[in-house]
């Protein structure tokens, strides 16, 4: 089996259900808890890559950084959005599984089990 690890908000539903789940197939993911530990701007874009996103689509808009910083204008670059997500990781959705070359955001948290065999 290839590695995993989870992006992971302990106090987010969403992704302590991701975990129970990984947890329940005898699965024991590296867990990374990105809020205290944020991504680099790097980390960031390999993660986007392997789920095959734009920055914009693992943006969490209804959180007040998103407000704040205007990240809904369209003008904004990915590079911007990027640092954003560095600077204030709770803009990042979660629970994010990675496994390989691939990787799922689990909303629902049963999107994870894609990954696995």
């Amino acid at each position: 089996m290839t590695d995993l690890t989870l992006y992971h908000n302990p106090r987010c539903s969403k992704s302590r259900a991701a975990l129970q789940l990984l947890v329940q197939r005898g699965l024991q993911p590296v867990v990374v808890h990105y809020l205290d530990n944020p991504p680099s701007a790097a980390e960031l874009r390999e993660v986007l890559g392997k789920l095959g996103l734009p920055p914009r689509q693992l943006l969490r808009s209804g959180e007040d950084e998103y407000r704040e910083l205007d990240l809904a204008d369209q003008a904004l670059g990915d590079d911007e959005l990027i640092a954003a997500m560095v600077a204030h990781p709770r803009l990042i959705e979660r629970p994010i599984l990675i496994a390989g070359d691939r990787a799922a955001i689990g909303r629902p948290p049963e999107n994870i089990l894609e990954l696995l065999p």
